[in-house]
């Protein structure tokens, strides 16, 4: 069931429905349990990065500057869509308003181009940081980073904004129901009753191109990063350097990975629960795994998160003394 409002011309739908993961209720708790300790991961994870970032004084450079951005960036993504889905498995009510999902679209859309554009800049910095050392201090001044930053996430909310107009002036007649458990442009367009395959091919070209020009940047910066090592004579800094850049790496495939395997699957042969699965991979995972990446193979910011920790004993010895 679902609501509509009739007016002389046309029905506007006024709210969507989202797919649950299961009717069941015992798997219903068990899906709230899963993506809250998920969600938590993904919030201490990159707050903690977020607070390293900003209270050590070693890490501000421009390398932490960008994870700083990346970490909020994932905060916020998990934030749309994981907290909704979980509300909706304990009250089963899988109702969001358009309004809801328009903002839902547009905000996803964003951050998503803006943590790829991101993963690209990082990829750049990391190139002049080891292939034009002497200058690096130069060109990666802090004017410079902030414009990056700034140019990633007004660029991604135009080409956002762009998406979701095109995609929300489409009439919904035929259901309601998104096969999703947030509102997803691909799940739009195949509930909408008007022709959408310019809407498809368009979205395609789009992932298609974005993917393989930020694929393809990230590449060229790591081929001139590895020539580079190569030629470093010591061991010691060869893997010095090279476990510098193996978070970076990591991050870039799995965000990379997990997008192609749901925009470039064929739309016939996939089914509701494969398309559910996938989101998953690429909405709810990578802000958890991402901290966890960047955290696990970095001294400065293990160093930063022990000062952190230090400074929390701290603060609870003084306020049992008081």
């Amino acid at each position: 069931m679902y609501l509509r409002q009739e007016t002389s011309n046309q029905t506007i739908l006024t709210e969507f429905l989202l797919l649950g993961f299961s009717n069941i209720r015992k798997l219903q708790i068990l899906h709230f349990v899963v993506f809250l300790v998920i969600y938590l991961t993904a919030l201490i994870g990159n707050l903690f990065i977020l607070t390293a970032v900003a209270v050590d004084r070693h890490l501000n450079t421009p390398m932490y500057f960008f994870l700083g951005n990346l970490s909020f960036l994932d905060i916020c993504y998990i934030s749309i869509t994981v907290p909704k889905s979980m509300a909706n498995s304990l009250t089963k009510d899988r109702q969001i308003s358009f309004s809801g999902c328009v903002a839902q679209v547009s905000l996803v859309i964003a951050l998503v181009i803006t943590e790829m554009t991101l993963l690209v800049v990082m990829a750049y910095d990391q190139y002049f940081a080891i292939c034009h050392s002497l200058h690096y201090r130069v060109i990666m001044n802090k004017g410079t980073c902030a414009q990056m930053a700034a140019g990633s996430w007004i660029g991604s909310a135009i080409y956002a904004a762009f998406h979701t107009g095109n995609t929300f002036r489409l009439p919904f007649c035929q259901s309601n129901a998104i096969g999703q458990f947030f509102c997803d442009i691909p799940q739009l367009l195949k509930i909408s009753c008007s022709d959408t395959l310019s809407n498809e091919i368009l979205l395609l070209a789009c992932v298609i191109f974005l993917c393989f020009v930020c694929f393809g940047l990230v590449i060229m910066s790591y081929t001139c990063i590895f020539s580079t090592i190569l030629m470093i004579p010591s061991v010691q800094g060869k893997h010095k350097t090279f476990s510098t850049c193996l978070p970076h790496m990591t991050v870039v495939g799995l965000f990379l990975s997990t997008r192609m395997l749901t925009y470039m699957k064929p739309n016939s042969g996939s089914s509701t629960y494969y398309d559910l699965l996938a989101s998953v991979l690429y909405t709810v995972l990578p802000p958890a795994m991402n901290p966890l990446i960047y955290s696990l193979r970095n001294k400065k910011i293990k160093e930063a998160l022990s000062i952190i920790g230090d400074m929390k004993k701290r603060l609870f010895l003084i306020a049992l003394g008081n």
